[in-house]
């Protein structure tokens, strides 16, 4: 099928993806009398008493705001905040399809920092939660930060954290295939943007120790001169021996490599010069760093990519919407580093041990049971840690 071609026509059919519901009946004198005026004033004067009562009174506790100034949007970059509206609704539609969460998308006119912290905080009282998505490096990360210190519901750069929380649950399972013990591994980032530094943080997590990131220019070394602050601060916390050079050059002797750059930028010597069992997650989209059969015929043992044509599909449909599924049924103000690697556990853990294998190591994509995993695993780990509304 051409799918640009035929999600085109569909799109022109659908003319949107998404559509409102309502749950009062407005059938009668006295259905319009509970729902609207007069009876509405009651609800509205407990809410202005305890505003806790929002999420009891209205949609509040199931409604995430999903919110994008169109900056990189896809791999299409910085096409604008509208042409970035068909992707929003695409995310929108997953939450309810996967995790029976409702979703409203809100494409923002504005690259500035200062307005759109200001203008998500100041419409976060209508919502449960509130997920950024496809917002560029490095203000993705400043935007996440002020906005999780202002609000007081969970705030999420899926781009970021959702791609790391996949991520890690494929490492678990593959180091698990491959027997590898993580804390052993060499770990080769290809990718040092929004995504590229939430996996490789979260991979650390688990006990890996020996995790090098590559941007466009080289190795990120304590001292390198292209790299921004975002990377400047990795550089402190990775490269174990401070090794300079290429890609190319640190994928020798490399356990595992983690792609999230550009087509094209590992090559089959590559492979072959890593260590036995390399794992291999190029995750470009839709043209991975190495396409899964070349990477097979270099030597790769376990290869996954975001492709759904491939085994092994890295897929964040598997994370958010069980995520904010569980942050929203306990009641959550944060989606903390707790939470997040109960995901990453309950993902992999979805697949038996029994049936792991090199060309499965993570959840069919479209399986919706994950999501009840992810947000039964999620819920506890808010609760244990102490972010949930009293």
């Amino acid at each position: 099928m051409d799918y640009a071609k035929e999600s085109l026509k569909k799109h022109y059919e659908w003319q949107g993806k998404i559509e409102m519901i309502c749950r009062a009946p407005l059938e009668t004198r006295d259905d319009l009398s509970l729902a609207y005026t007069p009876g509405v004033a009651q609800p509205c004067l407990e809410i202005q008493k305890d505003v806790n009562k929002s999420y009891e009174l209205t949609r509040r506790k199931n409604l995430v705001a999903v919110i994008t100034d169109g900056t990189a949007v896809l791999g299409l970059g910085d096409i604008g905040p509208e042409a970035g509206m068909p992707v929003m609704e695409g995310k929108c539609a997953l939450f309810k399809a996967f995790g029976n969460v409702d979703a409203i998308p809100l494409c923002v006119r504005s690259k500035d920092v200062d307005e759109i912290v200001q203008t998500v905080s100041l419409i976060a009282g209508s919502f449960g939660g509130i997920n950024l998505e496809d917002i560029s490096a490095p203000r993705c990360f400043e935007i996440e930060r002020r906005l999780k210190e202002m609000c007081d519901i969970p705030v999420f750069h899926d781009d970021q954290h959702g791609t790391a929380v996949v991520t890690t649950a494929a490492m678990i399972n593959a180091a698990k295939v491959a027997g590898k013990r993580l804390e052993d591994m060499t770990v080769v980032m290809s990718g040092a943007g929004s995504a590229g530094i939430a996996i490789a943080k979260m991979v650390m997590q688990l006990g890996v120790k020996d995790m090098i990131l590559c941007n466009s220019r080289g190795v990120l070394y304590r001292g390198a001169t292209y790299m921004n602050e975002a990377q400047a601060a990795m550089a402190e916390i990775t490269n174990r021996d401070n090794r300079t050079g290429t890609l190319k050059d640190v994928m020798v002797g490399a356990d595992a490599f983690i792609g999230v750059s550009a087509p094209g930028t590992v090559t089959a010597e590559m492979v072959a010069s890593m260590a036995a069992k390399p794992i291999l997650l190029p995750m470009a989209n839709p043209t991975p760093e190495i396409m899964p059969d070349e990477a097979k015929a270099a030597g790769a043992y376990i290869v996954g990519t975001g492709r759904s044509d491939f085994p092994n599909q890295i897929n964040n449909v598997l994370a958010f919407p069980g995520i904010f599924r569980g942050a929203l049924d306990a009641g959550a103000t944060d989606i903390n580093e707790e939470m997040k690697l109960a995901a990453a556990h309950a993902i992999a853990s979805y697949v038996p041990d029994d049936k792991l294998s090199p060309d499965y190591i993570i959840p069919n994509a479209l399986d919706k049971g994950v999501a009840a995993s992810v947000a039964e695993a999620v819920a506890e780990a808010a609760r244990r840690s102490g972010v949930v509304r009293g």
